[in-house]
């Protein structure tokens, strides 16, 4: 991912600017500079790799101050704002001869800074600086399978193991359950987020969270079904990229419901869950659902079957799939006295790793995270879920 700073002078549109890099997904970090050479950038302070400049009044200073940004770091990206919609020739001149690569219109265009930023992230990974997956989607094969309970323990065993800030985002439509299976009293949620992308960036974000006990952040998700008739899967892929540039890990739960659409978002995945029980009515909906997601351009060996309630008695009706899908399945035993009774208090399942779903639910995370396991779980054989889900 890329690094980036604003220069500008005024800090209604300096805010504006970085809400709109960070929507983009493509930015990890952002800094607010001042129109001082003398001050940015500070000791020992590195050039990010794009500056955007916010033109104001004198245009020679910012003009200056890519200058010098150029002969600090001759590969900076710097992309200059105006008000101007067709600039004068003698000032696009002197931008280019500052070092300024691209000149963009006032009020930002969204698109136009999503796409400068794909160019030089192409760049960049086309010498060898590959871009961070931080995102693991949960999907229901249909109702009731517990994708939700999977993506609520998934995000919880991920904080604990990783000890990173890890986001869990409720994008289940058309009510969210996240929040009361966490017993959380979240006083913002996915509304809150849709209603002010235009100066959504990860300060604004990170203030619509409410943190678990855990350490897992939370993003309620809707509470009235017609909350979706006004989200469209542009706003969630904006929301999602600011969630991505402001954590280590983000844990999206998707619901059952999904179109083409949601494309973009899912091909950001570095691992998409489905998650059936071992029934026909559920088997069947995940085979739809799998030939669906591969034909979305996503590449089936990121997506991870996971049979939630599983039951040694099940293995004549999985190995079938199984063998159709090509992918090998990650268990989940089945105890419903534990699940049921950690949902109705609203709390995430608990125990040492000697309990066996908890067990399971760490090793999923430790795979998806690339985070080792401690030396008392390789003990335990602790190992690949994809390849040892038995």
């Amino acid at each position: 991912m890329l690094t980036a700073a604003v220069v500008s002078t005024d800090p209604g549109s300096s805010a504006t600017l970085r809400a709109c890099l960070q929507q983009t997904g493509l930015v990890l970090t952002v800094r607010e500079w001042g129109l001082s050479i003398d001050v940015h950038p500070g000791p020992g302070e590195a050039v990010p790799d794009v500056v955007l400049l916010d033109l104001a009044g004198d245009a020679e200073h910012y003009f200056a101050f890519a200058s010098h940004l150029r002969r600090l770091r001759p590969a900076v990206r710097i992309i200059a704002f105006s008000q101007q919609q067709q600039p004068e020739p003698s000032l696009l001149l002197q931008a280019m001869r500052s070092g300024v690569q691209e000149f963009l219109a006032k009020p930002v265009d969204a698109q136009a800074l999503q796409e400068a930023l794909t160019r030089l992230t192409e760049e960049k990974e086309a010498t060898g600086a590959r871009t961070v997956e931080k995102l693991i989607a949960v999907m229901g094969a249909k109702g009731g399978v517990g994708a939700t309970t999977v993506a609520a323990n998934l995000g919880v065993q991920l904080t604990q193991l990783s000890k990173k800030r890890v986001v869990l985002l409720d994008f289940a439509p058309t009510l969210g359950h996240v929040a009361l299976m966490l017993d959380l009293q979240p006083r913002f949620a996915l509304r809150d987020a849709i209603e002010n992308l235009d100066r959504l960036d990860g300060h604004f974000f990170s203030g619509l969270l409410c943190r678990h006990r855990t350490g897992l952040e939370v993003l309620a998700g809707t509470s009235h079904p017609e909350e979706w008739e006004r989200i469209t899967p542009t706003a969630l892929s904006r929301v999602v990229n600011v969630a991505y540039s402001s954590s280590d890990y983000v844990v999206m739960d998707c619901g059952t419901h999904y179109s083409s659409e949601w494309g973009p978002m899912l091909r950001m995945a570095r691992a998409i869950l489905l998650v059936a029980e071992a029934n026909v009515p559920a088997l069947w909906a995940l085979e739809q659902h799998f030939a669906a997601t591969t034909a979305l351009g996503i590449d089936a060996q990121r997506i991870g079957i996971v049979i939630n309630r599983w039951r040694r008695s099940d293995e004549d009706a999985l190995k079938s799939v199984e063998k159709r899908t090509k992918r090998p399945f990650f268990r989940l035993p089945n105890d419903y006295r534990q699940a049921s009774e950690a949902a109705n208090i609203g709390a995430p399942l608990t125990g040492n790793h000697d309990n066996p779903l908890v067990a399971k639910f760490r090793q999923l995370a430790s795979q998806l995270s690339g985070v080792a396991p401690t030396a008392q779980e390789k003990r335990s054989g602790f190992s690949n879920p994809f390849l040892l889900g038995r």
